[in-house]
């Protein structure tokens, strides 16, 4: 029973990955990253590891979804357009889908690079058993990259606004 239920939502999260690639409307794509984070804490709820569920649906498919949700409201992009001026000339002939293949490129080759070097290596002796080992760790040894992303984040965001918002004419 739990290999069915495993493949059926690996089935469900790698059609909705695929699908939130492929959507022309924005909207649709947010809804369906939903779907596939929510197939993804069914897979951590199979591997034994309920609090990273919970976590997943919490943070991704509520909060950070809803902050992509507004903030593709608030630009109202209602689908895809073709690339033109700025952002042609910057991506090149082909437009983003180059540089998108470039980038695709990359992440193959950086996760095989980390299942290589991960393939010799076991989980230590020290990994985090509880919640509140997991938070200690996180805001202890971590908290520095922790707030760094969160600022990364942020940044992101206003640059997605910054270069999405119309020129005054």
């Amino acid at each position: 029973m739990d290999a069915l239920l495993f493949w059926i939502l690996a089935a469900v999260a790698v059609v909705a990955s695929l699908l939130v690639v492929g959507q022309r409307n924005p909207m649709y794509s947010v809804l369906l990253l939903i779907v596939s984070f929510c197939a993804l804490s069914g897979l951590y709820v199979l591997l034994g590891a309920p609090f990273v569920a919970a976590i997943q649906i919490i943070i991704y498919a509520g909060a950070i979804m809803v902050l992509f949700l507004f903030v593709v409201m608030l630009l109202n992009v209602p689908t895809e357009d073709p690339p033109t001026g700025y952002h042609a000339r910057l991506f090149g002939g082909a437009g983003p889908r180059r540089f998108g293949a470039v980038l695709a490129l990359v992440f193959v080759v950086e996760l095989a690079w980390a299942l290589r070097e991960m393939a010799g290596t076991t989980i230590g002796r020290g990994a985090p058993s509880s919640v509140y080992d997991i938070g200690v760790r996180l805001f202890r040894d971590y908290g520095f990259a922790f707030e760094a992303t969160s600022l990364l984040i942020l940044v992101a965001m206003v640059g997605a606004i910054v270069l999405a918002r119309k020129e005054p004419s």
